[in-house]
């Protein structure tokens, strides 16, 4: 096993904010991570910039002194994809994903992948429902109940094969800890900073809203990195949650 050496998994950092890079430009990308702070956030690498500059990238946003959060919502036969998140793990990732709706066998073949990893393991977390999806669009997919009850079906299962949280809307937050408990994580996209374009997603909530609910982590993409001044804008979420708190 050799494992990469991440920032820290569950270390110093305070801040809940996981910054997610929506370039499609290696050098914007680091240019950005160089303008702000390892101690302000955490950042997320997704399908669109892991197909286009892959495993090379993380280990320079590592380099930085970044936790990295790597979204790409594995799906898979059981076997794939845990041998896909034992990469990630050797990739030295603080935080990885799976489809929830990939099923128990699944899920629990992830995590049993991360185990001879031990402390230095990412925390692995599956994906409920999209923000970008609504009762209609679960329906259009045969699924005939509201996305806050299918959230909670999955977030149910996820619990049940020891996963470490869900992604999920911040609506269902508060529901979703009183159902797996208060050391179950949430991780919530979807959030916008008060003002701010909804873009594609739906179920939106400003950051003060959703560290009430009781998210763990916030994912928050384009109203900090096309902000004209993201270390402005970041510094002023991470205020209005110190206000708040």
């Amino acid at each position: 096993m050799t494992s990469a050496t991440k920032t820290n998994n569950s270390g110093p950092i305070a801040s809940p904010i996981v910054v997610a890079l929506d370039y499609a430009n290696k050098d914007a990308a680091l240019a950005f991570a160089d303008r702000v702070s390892p101690r302000d956030c955490r950042l997320k690498v997704g399908k669109e910039m892991f197909t286009l500059f892959g495993p090379q990238l993380v280990r320079d946003l590592q380099q930085r002194g970044f936790d990295v959060f790597l979204d790409l919502k594995f799906h898979d036969i059981p076997n794939t994809t845990a041998h896909a998140v034992a990469a990630a793990a050797e990739l030295g990732v603080w935080m990885v994903n799976v489809h929830a709706s990939g099923g128990a066998r699944m899920m629990t073949a992830a995590k049993e992948a991360l185990l001879p990893y031990g402390p230095q393991a990412p925390l692995l977390i599956a994906v409920t429902v999209l923000t970008s999806m609504d009762g209609e669009d679960l329906r259009d997919i045969g699924i005939n109940i509201s996305p806050a009850e299918h959230a909670e079906r999955l977030a149910k299962l996820t619990w049940d094969c020891g996963l470490d949280g869900v992604v999920c809307s911040a609506h269902e937050a508060v529901r979703l800890k009183q159902v797996c408990g208060t050391d179950f994580k949430l991780v919530t996209p979807g959030i916008r900073p008060q003002g701010s374009d909804a873009g594609d997603q739906r179920r939106i909530m400003t950051p003060e809203q959703a560290v009430v609910a009781g998210v763990d982590y916030m994912v928050i993409g384009r109203p900090i990195t096309q902000s004209p001044d993201p270390e402005k804008t970041l510094s002023d979420i991470l205020a209005s949650l110190n206000k708040g708190a």
